[in-house]
């Protein structure tokens, strides 16, 4: 009986009652950011539009208020006055302010002075950098929600904070959602945007930001499938005045047609191919991607010579090369009609062999090969050897080429005494 007694003391009840307590306090305090709310419009009303002393309140208030549970509420009202519906409304019925960036003078120095809000309040409580690029992700989804003017407001105010590193420029994801991209909203935004980006640095920089994200080559996906082509990104953000963009996506787009056509074209060596199919393939690229024939003659020797396994003894090499290169020579003569291109060859092929030191004896050998075989003529040699050669193993290459330098100046001479003789 002692032991069924023990058992029933009312202990458990008491418990779980304790729990249930917190886990409600815990809810109402994470949802209810009104009282947070109230407590920095009035600050900021008092402030004014005074942007120092709107950073002197922040900075004061983040020791007495809760920034990091009320992270989106802070933003939502820096930015846009109040806290934000789903969509991007105001809630009717929440007090505002109009010491926010909604409520600002539409120019690129009042949205710099707004960026140094953030940049003080961002370095003071490191904690809020996450909460911030969340709430700018956020906000890109809403644009449609704001009028054209607040979207102006936030495109430059967002270019100056990916310029200066308070924003990673992964944020800008959030511009391909495809309604956005649809209905033009995403181009017009991006053209405000990367004006104040570029203003703030230059294109150099903006391209070494996007490029850590993995977004230097996704720029075109701000347009509707059926526009994303180079000519139309070109028209259209040349005519908004960013002819530097125009340009630098541009060149992206040629350095991806020619990566793929390296990657092709390996490919294709690997499988066998005939020559005409990969001759009619290239000359296809060449023309669709506005490729040179200077660009592909130094994509087919990279790729020629990337397929074998070199031998590293340096007697022997010379011998495996031109095998190799004897066997390819037909490819390369059909991209060698321009003596600039042949002079392009050259230059690689001088760079390969002192990049490659097992090659810096076979140099002379390869150019002689390519000259029996049609690849290279006796002018772009002449004039290699004369003065368009690199300084990379000069001394070295220049002898080596002496003696077949001076038999082609001879059978020169030879040809044009008997074709004086004929006349």
């Amino acid at each position: 009986r002692v032991s069924f007694m023990n058992n029933q003391k009312p202990q458990k009840p008491t418990l779980s009652g304790q729990r249930f307590k917190t886990r409600k306090r815990d809810e109402k305090e994470r949802f209810d950011p009104t009282q947070f709310q109230d407590c920095i419009i009035q600050g900021l009303t008092e402030t004014g539009t005074d942007l120092e002393a709107v950073a002197k309140f922040l900075d004061a208030s983040g020791a007495k208020l809760d920034y990091r549970r009320y992270a989106e509420t802070l933003f939502d009202i820096l930015v846009a006055g109040g806290m934000l519906a789903p969509g991007g409304t105001l809630a009717d019925d929440m007090t505002r302010t109009n010491v926010c960036v909604f409520a600002a003078q539409e120019d690129l120095e009042t949205m710099q002075a707004f960026a140094q809000v953030f940049n003080k309040l961002i370095r003071r409580y490191k904690y809020l950098e996450k909460g911030f690029e969340d709430e700018v992700k956020k906000l890109l989804l809403f644009l449609k929600g704001f009028t054209e003017s607040e979207r102006n407001k936030l495109a430059m105010l967002t270019g100056i904070l990916l310029a200066n590193g308070t924003l990673n420029a992964s944020i800008l994801n959030s511009l391909y959602n495809e309604n956005l991209v649809k209905e033009g909203v995403s181009a017009a935004f991006a053209v405000k945007l990367f004006k104040s980006w570029i203003n703030e640095k230059d294109i150099n920089a903006v391209a070494v930001s996007l490029r850590k994200v993995n977004m230097d080559n996704r720029l075109m996906e701000l347009f509707p499938a059926n526009k994303q082509s180079v000519e139309h990104f070109s028209k259209y953000f040349t005519e908004a005045g960013l002819k530097e963009l125009s340009e630098y996506v541009r060149n992206q787009q040629s350095i991806g047609a020619r990566k793929e056509l390296q990657k092709e074209l390996q490919e294709q060596m690997s499988r066998g191919d005939p020559f005409k199919d990969i001759i009619l393939y290239v000359k296809e690229e060449m023309k669709k991607n506005n490729i040179s024939e200077q660009t592909v003659v130094t994509i087919i020797w990279s790729s020629v010579m990337s397929t074998v396994e070199w031998n590293k003894k340096e007697e022997l090499v010379a011998e495996q090369a031109i095998k190799h290169l004897k066997q390819y020579s037909p490819l390369l003569a059909a991209f060698t009609t321009q003596g600039q291109s042949e002079l392009t060859l050259l230059l690689k092929i001088q760079e390969y062999c002192y990049d490659n030191i097992h090659f810096m004896k076979a140099f002379q050998k390869i150019v002689v090969l390519f000259y029996k075989a049609e690849v290279l003529s006796e002018e772009p040699i002449l004039k290699w050897y004369k003065d368009a050669h690199l300084a990379k193993g000069k001394s070295v290459f220049l002898e080596q080429m002496k003696k077949f330098v001076e038999w082609l100046k001879n059978a020169e001479e030879e040809s044009e005494s008997e074709a004086e003789e004929g006349d």
